[in-house]
């Protein structure tokens, strides 16, 4: 038992969470003006333990890998058990949610109504490319940026929301990428994915088109807060899409390039991250 645990938690995939999907909460740390440490600090792990790991927990048992997947090379068998136990931790999350008040907890619970109808067979977004692409962008893109927003003790506003839209953007422009060394497994178990549909050449094209638009909106969206912020992360996200340009166009499609796409997909975001970690830390000090 005590070993299914562990296999468990690893399919909570935290380092996956913390690493490369927590760059639009703290993204929306720093666009509230104020900071609530306390709560910022417990929902944060709420989001990316009980929220995101639980739905990755989620969409792992109804996928059944054998092969490598986003963060795990050698994913581990699931049992039956974990299905429940990945339900528990995000309506857990749900209840934590509440505390922070009605509004934050509705966002929540969309996400996870949107991670349920991605992965669950009874809609199973995911096999869809263009549902697929609107689930990932609201329910860990564009909320993920609200939930930050929103825990730091921030309000809503017209730059908030095109600063999230440009985070969402950007973070779908590499959704279909961790598809490319999947695309045979997925096509034998029925998933038409993004990138089963429109070839390695689409999933190139999708992310040249849909990181520069991002990340435009989203620096501009900045430079309305701060001039210098704004500026410093448009040469960042410059320099970081042609490194990362370079190692997608280099791609073929091939099972053997996963360490490749997880390395790109790992710098890309831990650059983001870290961008928004600093500016954090320099705003709020």
């Amino acid at each position: 038992m005590l070993k299914e645990i562990l296999h468990f938690i690893l399919h909570l995939r935290l380092h996956y969470q913390f690493l490369i999907l927590s760059g639009g909460y703290l993204l929306g740390g720093f666009l509230a003006g104020e900071m609530n440490v306390d709560t910022y600090l417990w929902q944060f792990l709420n989001v990316h333990i009980l929220l995101f790991g639980g739905a990755t927990a989620y969409n792992s048992w109804w996928d059944k890998d054998k092969g490598p997947i986003g963060g795990l090379k050698h994913p581990p068998k699931m049992e039956p058990w974990m299905h429940p136990a990945s339900l528990a931790l995000m309506f857990a999350g749900q209840a934590a949610a509440m505390k922070v008040g009605i509004i934050y907890s509705i966002i929540y619970f969309t996400s996870m109504l949107f991670f349920w109808l991605y992965s669950t067979p009874l809609a199973r977004w995911k096999s869809t490319p263009h549902l697929s692409l609107f689930a990932i962008a609201v329910s860990t893109g564009l909320n993920s940026v609200m939930l930050g927003l929103l825990a730091a003790g921030g309000s809503f506003s017209l730059q908030v929301l095109l600063a999230a839209a440009g985070a969402s953007i950007i973070l779908v422009s590499l959704y279909p990428v961790s598809q490319i060394f999947q695309i045979e497994e997925d096509r034998q178990r029925g998933d038409t994915t993004f990138a089963l549909q429109y070839g390695v050449a689409g999933v190139k094209r999708f992310f040249l088109s849909f990181y520069t638009a991002g990340s435009l909106l989203l620096c501009i969206a900045l430079m309305l807060d701060s001039l210098l912020a704004g500026t410093l992360l448009l040469a960042g996200t410059t320099i970081s899409g042609i490194i990362i340009a370079q190692f997608i166009f280099g791609l073929s499609g091939r099972k053997e390039e996963y360490r490749i796409v997880m390395k790109t997909k790992f710098y890309a975001s831990l650059s983001f991250v870290t961008f928004f970690l600093a500016a954090i830390i320099i705003r709020y000090s």
